[in-house]
């Protein structure tokens, strides 16, 4: 599997997903650039799927992935894996902002999608 290294080293990087997963999952948004998002992205989808799984195996990867923080977990499997029951992926979406001022990156809002599936 292809995967952008975002300029960091594997524990670094690793850490940096696992934050940024944990703030999407906990505040439902965040604002950073588009390569992160894009990256961040797959991992929150991942973390919905093992909630809507339920099983005990899904929760010991969800807690190993965000260093046991059982309050994360909690949320994942108990709020968010019922909202999305009906929903085959697709959990997130990406806003594009304007350039960043000091190295014109482009900057996005990764955030958890609200509505009904129709």
């Amino acid at each position: 599997m292809a995967y952008r290294k975002l300029g960091r080293t594997n524990k670094h990087r690793r850490s940096m997903l696992a934050n940024l997963t944990k703030e999407v999952i906990m505040n439902g948004r965040i604002e950073t650039t588009e390569t992160r998002a894009k990256e961040v992205r797959k991992f929150v989808d991942k973390m919905i799927s093992y909630g809507k799984d339920g099983s005990l195996v899904a929760r010991r990867k969800a807690l190993a992935f965000f260093h046991n923080d059982t309050v994360v977990v909690k949320k994942v499997f108990d709020e968010l894996a019922p909202r999305y029951a009906k929903r085959n992926g697709g959990y997130t979406r990406i806003l594009k902002l304007a350039e960043r001022r000091g190295d014109d990156a482009l900057m996005v809002i990764l955030e958890l999608v609200e509505e009904d599936v129709a």
